[in-house]
């Protein structure tokens, strides 16, 4: 009697699991996802680079004469003005060469006086005089040369700027090119970055597509620089070692809180022909490796690896990895498996992307 009891328990037990694995597999096999195609499309993308900040004018001021540093007129991240001194090298040696050099044109000029005297009164020859002039000729050079020497040790501001680190101290022996500060106009300043091959392509062929040269700076707080800039220049060539190629962008800078040295991102708009897109949410990641389920004609799902090109908000940008024929899944790609049929209903594809940030056009 025991024997048929605990055999009509296991029985009942059999049938209430196979039945509700039934309900479980009817219920999966109901379930009903959604598909649609990669959809192709014209759009634009803003695209960030890295960039370097540099001042329109930014030099490097040095010595000229070697000698002792006598004087520092200014200090480090001051402004100056055009044609202000900086620093005075010790002029004694070159203000006694100069007295020399003065001393030597006036007794020229006085062996000329005599020799034009004595010439006219045919006493010497006409080469004398000329001889006496060559040599006031050579005494005025020696002279110049002897004042641009002594000008030399008053080292001023060739333009208006703010001066940079001053790595000499005052009675420092300098040397003929020494130097002594750098100096920078950031009135105006340069970002320069580089540019892929094809986003180079793109930009230049979609002249109309991409509205103005105007460009983003993003700082190093992350935030965007109040004033617009305008690219100005591409360089002649492409890297070939990276195969990028620099553009230059110019801002103005009112304020000065960009100085040369810094460091940002361009943020720059650039246009996309044709591109396929789905929606992000399509997708999922396995070891930083980015997969979509395409449906095939019998609706068996299969994986497929995909590589992105641009990122935009909900949307992807696709590189490779599926065509705009391929029927994609949109919804539940966290609970169906490779090779498992599954019913499908097709969404049209501009209909998923009105859905989402980026508006079909």
């Amino acid at each position: 009697m025991m024997k048929r009891v605990v055999s009509s328990l296991a029985l009942g037990s059999l049938l209430l699991f196979a039945s509700c694995n039934s309900k479980k597999e009817e219920k999966e096999e109901a379930t009903i996802y959604p598909v649609t195609n990669p959809m192709k499309m014209d759009t634009v993308i803003n695209k960030e680079f890295v960039a370097q900040i540099q001042s329109v004018k930014n030099i490097e001021v040095r010595a000229q004469e070697k000698g002792f540093l006598e004087k520092i007129f200014v200090d480090e991240g001051q402004f100056v003005h055009q044609g202000q001194t900086l620093f005075q090298i010790m002029p004694k040696l070159y203000q006694a060469e100069l007295l020399k050099a003065q001393a030597e044109v006036e007794q020229a000029s006085i062996e000329l006086k005599n020799a034009s005297t004595l010439a006219n009164n045919n006493i010497v020859s006409k080469n004398e005089k000329a001889m006496a002039k060559a040599k006031l000729d050579a005494a005025n050079a020696e002279m110049k040369l002897a004042q641009t020497h002594l000008s030399f040790t008053n080292i001023k501001a060739p333009f208006s700027g703010i001066i940079n680190r001053i790595p000499l101290k005052l009675g420092s022996l300098i040397d003929e090119g020494a130097l002594l500060t750098s100096l920078s106009d950031n009135n105006e300043i340069y970002t320069y970055f580089n540019v892929s091959e094809p986003e180079y392509l793109n930009y230049q062929t979609h002249v109309n597509d991409r509205g103005s040269n105007q460009v983003t700076l993003i700082m190093a707080n992350g935030e965007a620089f109040p004033q617009k800039g305008e690219i100005q220049t591409i360089e002649g060539e492409f890297d070939n070692e990276t195969g990028n190629i620099a553009f230059r962008a110019k801002f103005p800078n009112t304020n000065k809180l960009l100085r040369n040295g810094q460091t940002g991102k361009i943020r720059m708009t650039l246009p996309l022909q044709n591109a396929l897109i789905i929606p992000q949410k399509a997708t999922y990641e396995i070891q930083d490796q980015k997969y979509v389920f395409v449906v095939d004609k019998n609706g068996v799902v299969k994986s497929r690896n995909i590589k992105v090109a641009y990122e935009l908000p909900d949307l992807y940008v696709i590189a490779s990895g599926i065509s705009g024929e391929d029927k994609i899944l949109i919804e539940g790609v966290q609970k169906v498996k490779d090779d498992q049929k599954v019913k499908v209903t097709f969404q049209d594809p501009k209909k998923v992307l009105q859905t989402l940030k980026l508006k079909a056009e």
